[in-house]
């Protein structure tokens, strides 16, 4: 009799084990569900920033970007809206493209709108291709950078959640964002769903990102044929797009 108990209490913890075990699986399963990821090594993979092509009109769309693309004999492998942008659609504070200063940094501390939610800041990529992501308040200019884009909140700083965020906000939109990974790759994120901060936030922290910054909200789009994302459609002002040479 002490053994059909022993064996009956056995065997209900390796029930409750395995479906605690199964259910851990599944929420995470699902969490993962709610980003649309994309990692790259800036070394190896060519990734550039735009704004306005040959004749000073803004690209706008990645239809058009990819159209001008295509012209070059070149194909647009991934896109996503590089930050903020004026009515006009001018980059909201520092732009650099091909290391030249298009717009100036913006260090406000005050304004409307996340952009001014403090700290924002910068994500840049070097000569070396090094990509960067930092405050706009440790952002120490240079003739080293090929490309940089400010924008705000950060998301993540030195491996923290931006301290105003909140757990359960219910402050929602869709989001996009870029972080920077342990091994130096860059991962690009998006919602496919409305999420909060600091949810968004939580994302980045959980692949080990030290850095991460916010992009922008609801007008958000990728283009990633890869992953089956074809958002040809927007209205933007900066556009990161990484692009190889077509065969």
């Amino acid at each position: 009799m002490k053994k059909l108990i022993s064996s009956i209490i056995i065997l209900g913890a390796l029930i409750l084990f395995t479906s605690f075990f199964f259910v851990e699986k599944s929420e995470t399963q699902v969490e993962k569900s709610r980003f649309l990821s994309y990692e790259i090594n800036p070394l190896q993979q060519e990734l550039h920033f735009y704004w306005k092509n040959k004749n000073l009109s803004n690209y706008k769309s990645f239809q058009n970007l990819k159209s001008e693309l295509e012209k070059q004999n070149k194909e647009l492998v991934f896109a996503m809206n590089g930050g903020m942008y004026n009515k006009d659609l001018s980059p909201q504070g520092l732009y650099i493209e091909n290391e030249e200063i298009k717009t100036r940094i913006d260090t406000s501390q005050s304004g409307y709108g996340n952009f001014y939610l403090q700290p924002n800041g910068i994500f840049y990529l070097t000569k070396k291709n090094k990509a960067v992501i930092c405050t706009t308040k440790m952002f120490m200019g240079s003739k080293n950078i090929k490309y940089a884009t400010q924008s705000g909140p950060m998301l993540v700083i030195d491996g923290k959640i931006h301290s105003k965020f909140r757990e359960g906000s219910s402050n929602v939109h869709i989001r996009n964002g870029v972080g920077i990974l342990p091994n130096g790759n860059l991962l690009f994120a998006i919602s496919k769903e409305k999420t909060n901060f600091y949810d968004f936030a939580f994302f980045f922290k959980q692949h080990g990102c030290k850095n991460a910054l916010y992009l922008d909200g609801f007008v958000s789009r990728v283009y990633l044929p890869s992953k089956n994302q074809h958002q040809l459609e927007g209205n933007f002002g900066v556009i990161i797009g990484e692009v190889k040479t077509s065969k």
